[in-house]
């Protein structure tokens, strides 16, 4: 029987109209396998938005050379063709290209990069001809780059001021900016920067990152670590990380009581640090883990008593959030973002005052009672950084700006 044409009429007007999913194209110059701060956060930021429905495409540099295109863990990853870097060859930078033609067969709703370089600089201006929106995030500080660029510390103030005006001519074209911290957002504008900053935080997975019950000489094994107190380090081991302050403060706190120090990650300053703590005769105390696939990150600091980190370059720093949502207490240096992350969970010391930093590790590795109080503030504070509430406010900011 037929059906009558105003029940047709009507079953029409109710079907609901054909969506498809957020399509995000991020581009940033590192993304993993290379090992550093944006590159963690810029795959983080990918899958987690691929988790959460979004269809989603990486644009970066290829970490062997030639170009190509793969699905991994749930992300497009389109990679661009690069060349060694002459004066750092264990990096390698991207080869110039005009990223039109990517931009036209993705048709992204928004582009959100994570840097003003090679490829962030290709993709926003692709992104400006075609129309589409930009969001950018920024982790570009100077002292990230004078080390790899070779450039004396007489002409670095004048290098970083050439820097910051590079960096507002490009992200002055984007729709929205944010960074992971206040203090971050501020510095923007005190280097010039005109335009409105909002603080998102990088987040963690505090479902993967908490303290753990197991006692440490377990993970500590999983390292081939002795089982004695230690004082943990994640990150590169690069010069804006002062990371010779750790190794000359270790005598000091040996004087005390015993003890370690672990680093984890790679980095150019490995063979001076090696020789250092030969030097001063604590070669036998320091560890160096070299690369740790981010599922073992867990058992890491699952092997640590408390966690240095010396930098004085961190915009946010997630590896001190994790081992915060870890449950480790915290020593850090008085600079750039750190104060914000150290409130009752730990110390801040002065960049340089090597007595201070090992005063305060020795106190915490000797007194379980206050290393037990620092550990659970470290993990409430860390609660208030969820990368699920920054992933939402990425999406709504996507949004506001594809209006």
């Amino acid at each position: 029987m037929a059906m009558p044409m105003h029940t047709l009429e009507k079953t029409t007007a109710l079907a609901p109209a054909p969506t498809r999913p957020r399509r995000i194209l991020i581009s940033s110059d590192t993304y993993p396998p290379d090992v550093n701060g944006a590159a963690y956060f810029t795959h983080r930021l990918a899958t987690g938005l691929a988790a959460r429905g979004n269809e989603v495409h990486v644009v970066c540099q290829s970490e062997l050379g030639p170009a190509g295109a793969d699905v991994v863990d749930g992300v497009v990853v389109h990679r661009l063709r690069s060349a060694p870097l002459l004066v750092h060859p264990t990096m390698r930078v991207t080869v110039p290209t005009r990223l039109d033609r990517l931009m036209d067969a993705i048709d992204p709703d928004v582009l959100h990069t994570q840097g003003h370089f090679v490829v962030g600089r290709s993709a926003i201006a692709a992104a400006r001809r075609r129309g589409v929106p930009v969001v950018a995030t920024n982790h570009f500080m100077p002292d990230n780059l004078f080390q790899f660029a070779h450039i004396p510390a007489g002409l670095r103030e004048k290098a970083g001021r050439l820097a910051w005006r590079d960096f507002g001519r490009v992200y002055g074209k984007a729709d929205h900016i944010t960074t992971p911290t206040p203090l971050a957002a501020e510095l923007l504008t005190a280097q010039g920067f005109g335009h409105e900053v909002e603080p998102v935080s990088c987040g963690i997975d505090l479902a993967r990152f908490h303290p753990h019950a197991e006692p440490k000489a377990w993970a500590r094994r999983r390292f081939g670590l002795p089982d004695r107190p230690t004082v943990l380090f994640v990150g590169r081991l690069d010069e804006e990380k002062r990371l010779d302050e750790i190794v000359r403060a270790l005598p000091y706190v040996l004087n005390e009581t015993d003890a370690q120090v672990a680093f984890v990650g790679k980095g150019n300053q490995r063979g001076e640090l090696e020789k250092l703590a030969r030097r001063i005769g604590v070669d036998e105390r320091t560890f160096f883990l070299g690369f740790v696939p981010d599922e073992s990150m867990p058992q890491a600091f699952a092997a640590a008593d408390v966690f240095a980190m010396p930098g004085v370059a961190e915009l946010q720093s997630i590896a001190t959030l994790e081992a915060m949502a870890s449950g480790l207490p915290v020593v850090a240096a008085d600079a750039m973002a750190l104060p914000h992350l150290v409130d009752g969970n730990g110390y801040l010391f002065q960049p340089g005052e090597v007595t201070a930093l090992a005063g305060h590790l020795t106190r915490i590795l000797t007194d379980d009672a206050l290393r037990e109080r620092f550990g659970r503030v470290s993990r409430e504070i860390a609660l208030t950084h969820d990368h699920q509430t920054s992933l939402a406010r990425f999406e709504q900011i996507y949004d506001e700006v594809a209006r």
